[in-house]
């Protein structure tokens, strides 16, 4: 989406924010080519603190696309925030609910409008000590198999210095330098119209975190370690499962 067709409020919030990342950050910009046009696609960015919305947004933006994130239908409902958001063009999720179908069809829409979406195939702030990337969920696979739409590797370092997760400590220093890098789309063309079930789709979301972690070690060195499983949770009784 171009800077013209934006709307008043996606204005408003680029008005907002970015004079704040432009202090708050020194920036390296890398890809940003990966991410032009007008066709739809799916973005996944490794995720290493909360501050990384922020910064992915802005690379986003400056690549001439409006993010579109995905959200916890709940905020959605909150009075004038939600309204902001929905006319920011974010996408609001149910999770854990029979309205997670729609979810989808939302994306899928989405995406055939040609937008630009965000999805965290982590789920979360990653777990491993390190901050490499962790095992994914499989939602972003879900929705390239079921659109085709290109998926794009997104990696940060340096948001973990505007907010680390393992300390919870903000950097307010400004002009934090942050590297992101933006690959060419990952190669997921030997699942295509394959059948969605779990294990195609772990293959899948395994592929998009290693393209992950590898354009990471790219930025950081070093020899990536295997992806971080998260441990499974103990089991009590049959009562509590």
């Amino acid at each position: 989406m171009t800077r013209r067709k934006l709307g008043f409020w996606q204005r408003f919030a680029v008005v907002l924010v970015k004079p704040v990342m432009l202090a708050w950050t020194r920036r390296t910009w890398r890809g940003a080519e990966h991410l032009r046009g007008d066709g739809g696609i799916i973005i996944v960015p490794n995720h290493i603190s909360h501050a990384d919305p922020l910064v992915s947004a802005h690379f986003i933006h400056d690549a001439g696309r409006w993010p579109q994130f995905l959200g916890k239908a709940s905020v959605f409902r909150v009075p004038v925030i939600g309204w902001i958001l929905h006319r920011c063009k974010q996408i609001p999720v149910e999770r854990g609910t029979a309205d997670a179908v729609k979810s989808l069809d939302k994306l899928v829409a989405a995406l055939s409008a040609g937008g630009a979406v965000v999805i965290y195939p982590e789920g979360t702030t990653t777990r491993e000590p390190e901050l490499w990337p962790m095992k994914g969920k499989t939602g972003a696979a879900r929705l390239a198999l079921a659109t085709g739409a290109p998926v794009i590797p997104l990696v940060m370092w340096g948001p973990e210095k505007l907010f680390d997760p393992r300390t919870t400590r903000f950097g307010l220093r400004p002009r934090t330098p942050v590297t992101v890098v933006a690959g060419p789309p990952i190669d997921l063309s030997r699942w295509a119209g394959a059948t969605p079930s779990r294990a195609v789709l772990e293959e899948m979301t395994d592929e998009i975190m290693l393209s992950l972690r590898d354009l990471l070690a790219g930025i950081r060195g070093g020899t990536p370690p295997p992806l971080w499983q998260r441990p499974a949770r103990p089991r009590t009784s049959e009562v509590t499962e």
